[in-house]
């Protein structure tokens, strides 16, 4: 009988973190490649490609390379996956074994790590997911140690930050040290000299955009080629908004302020703002580029150009309203007699102007009232609505095609479940009278004891309870509704809590002259819940 040996498309995953970096020459990415290419090599496996992930931690799985390989997987292109050891494919134990665990072996794909002696087709793989933890407690005794280095500099005064400040440059013999960038800091002196002589911060702006001045995004790119520049696409035209953030920086008086933002995980990129008094505020670090007298002004006139609305106001849509066409977060603008604001509008065209989009806005009362009674009618469901509502996604669920395939699926199983009981029957039966000896008795028993089982195991693959997300949806949902009994007035924390967020389309007034003349307009409101999507949309007019 001829064998046949499986071909395997090997994918060479290979990862070095900016705190491995340096650590060991054996971890580098030069011994990791020598190392997995002379494997691959040695057992007659085909390279189909090298992926590399240089200074990406391995405490997510947000890396380039790493998900350019789950394409490639995705797409059919490799059924192999070898890396140095566990440690590099991830070091967050719950996502790296959902890798080792159920992606791999759903996907066929085998995975190898040379040095843990890891290896999928093996069974006896059991020491794996202590590996994983082991390797969790290593970042996370690592990001400790980084951590409290990175305070204690901070208190020094010592500057951390990856890139100097716009106007700035790192001293070549001391990294934690700043020094004037003169290609930049004239720049940043006629910023401050003009906002002290009265101009605001979108002329500044405009003024440095028609002159082709280099953002501070673009001139990082410039001097650093390896970064991406589209990457920063949104950052390549002065705003006003880049403009007040740099003049409110105490950089540029000789001062250094960090720790402004603490990461919630050493796992998450999600980080949060600190209060002002959290701040490692150091004075006289380095040469300043602008005098505190100039700074006081223009901080004093930015406050009083301010067209705030009365104090206390809070906008509770603050990163949840959004624009319908560019996806931008709605700015708001302009205020009533009494304080409250006027309007939200479109960000992209408050900042750009109709090159970025429309002028996208909405009356800031309306959408509170449009918002605040959805939520109402959701609150006020009863049990019995709320029950009739998951139940006609279930019934919907077990009406679609893929449901009544399963149930003729079963049914045929049964009938041959049936049937098999039978036929052994029988061959009892000619057994008993001579029809068919022991030997042929035994070896017909065989096989179709062995077709039982299989039919038993599809069965309980097919009765197995599937999932059915648009059920499970709006029970979390439901989860997020208890213990509120009735909404009075509407809050960050509670629009956090319900909703992911709400797109505002562009309005188009009525076709009449006389409609026009009343300001009378259609609106498009999309309120997207958290777990279910857009369940709301109401037309304003």
């Amino acid at each position: 009988m001829k064998t046949t040996t499986k071909l395997y498309r090997a994918a060479l995953y290979m990862r070095l973190s900016k705190d491995d970096d340096g650590v060991s020459e054996s971890s580098s990415i030069g011994t990791q490649r020598k190392m997995l290419r002379s494997f691959a090599e040695e057992n007659g496996f085909l390279i189909h490609d090298e992926y590399i992930d240089d200074g990406y931690s391995g405490t997510n799985f947000d890396r380039p390379d790493f998900q350019r390989m789950i394409q490639d997987i995705e797409a059919g292109y490799v059924n192999l996956v070898i890396v140095k050891d566990l440690s590099r494919l991830g070091r967050e134990y719950i996502m790296t074994g959902q890798y080792t665990e159920m992606y791999f072996p759903e996907h066929n794909v085998r995975f190898i790590a040379i040095n843990d002696g890891c290896d999928s087709i093996n069974p006896y793989n059991d020491i794996a997911p202590f590996k994983h933890v082991i390797n969790e407690m290593y970042a996370r005794d690592t990001s400790k140690k980084i951590r409290s280095a990175f305070k204690t500099k901070m208190k020094e005064g010592a500057y951390i930050g990856n890139f100097a400040p716009y106007g700035y440059r790192k001293d070549p013999a001391d990294k934690n040290h700043l020094l004037i960038d003169y290609d930049v800091a004239p720049v940043v002196q006629e910023m401050f000299y003009m906002a002290e002589n009265g101009s605001a911060p979108s002329q500044i702006a405009q003024t440095f955009n028609q002159r082709g001045i280099a953002t501070p995004a673009v001139y990082r790119c410039e001097k650093h080629p390896y970064l991406d520049v589209d990457h920063y696409s949104q950052r390549k035209e002065w705003t006003s908004a880049m403009i007040c953030k740099m003049l409110k920086n105490i950089v540029y008086l000789g001062h250094t302020a960090q720790g402004k933002t603490t990461k919630v995980s050493f796992k998450s990129k999600i980080t949060l703002q600190n209060q002002r008094d959290e701040w490692y505020i150091v004075e006289n670090t380095h040469e300043p580029l602008i005098s505190q007298e100039t700074f006081d002004i223009v901080r004093n006139r930015c406050v009083s150009r301010k067209n705030a609305p009365t104090k206390g106001f809070k906008n509770v849509f603050s990163g949840i309203a959004k624009c319908m066409d560019c996806q931008r977060n709605m700015s708001t603008s302009g205020t009533r007699k009494k304080g409250s604001v006027a309007n939200l509008v479109c960000g992209g065209y408050k900042l750009y102007g109709s090159r970025e989009c429309t002028n996208h806005f909405i009356d800031y009362e309306t959408l509170y009232d449009v918002v605040l009674q959805e939520l109402r009618k959701q609150v006020r469901l009863s049990a019995k609505e709320k029950r009739e509502i998951i139940d006609a996604m279930t019934k919907e669920h077990e009406d679609t095609d893929a449901e009544q395939e399963k149930k003729k699926a079963l049914a045929a199983l049964e009938a041959r479940t049936k049937e098999l009981d039978k036929i052994i029957q029988r061959l009892y039966e000619d057994n008993a009278a001579g029809k068919i000896n022991d030997e042929r008795l035994n070896r017909m028993l065989a096989t179709y004891e062995a077709e039982q089982k299989t039919i038993t195991a599809k069965t309980d693959r097919l009765t197995k309870k599937e999932s059915n997300p648009a059920k499970e949806s709006r029970v979390s949902f439901f989860q997020l509704l208890e213990g509120i009994t009735e909404i009075d007035e509407l809050t960050p924390d509670l629009l956090h809590r319900l909703i992911d967020h709400i797109e505002i389309g562009q309005g188009t007034y009525e076709q009449s002259e006389l409609e026009r003349e009343r300001g009378r307009k259609h609106q498009v409101v999309k309120i997207f819940y958290r777990f279910l999507g857009n369940l709301s949309e109401q037309t304003i007019a």
